[in-house]
């Protein structure tokens, strides 16, 4: 089997429900999955959940990077994992937002995107 990384051979909606499924494993809340195939160039999906504690989410987060690396999907890097307030991980065409629920509201991402389709998983 070649090392390649899938996800250009991926489609992203089945990336998404992957990404989705482990987060629903840890227990992830509230989860938004956008499509944004079309409308953006630096992503292809975002997911959005929230996280009950700062351990809850860096496990979350932690969790997607294991599943990723052995999914063979391509893992960029992430951002915030010490607050773990919003931990942001790039996995290029699909970016994972884990929020604190008084930073998700706040940031309130899902009002940004609130015109963009939403992916049932």
């Amino acid at each position: 089997m070649t090392d390649a990384k899938k996800f250009s051979q991926v489609d992203v909606a089945l990336k998404i429900e992957a990404i989705s499924g482990w987060l629903k494993e840890k227990k992830g809340k509230e989860l938004v999955l956008i499509d944004l195939r079309g409308k953006e160039s630096y992503a292809d999906g975002i997911i959005i959940v929230s996280a009950t504690s700062v351990r809850h989410a860096q496990g979350l987060a932690e969790h997607v990077r294991l599943q990723a690396k052995a999914e063979n999907y391509e893992f960029m890097h992430y951002e915030g994992f010490q607050t773990g307030q919003w931990i942001l991980l790039d996995l290029n065409d699909v970016l994972v937002n884990i929020f604190q629920p008084q930073a998700r509201e706040l940031y309130n991402l899902e009002g940004l995107w609130a015109d963009a389709p939403r992916i049932e998983a």
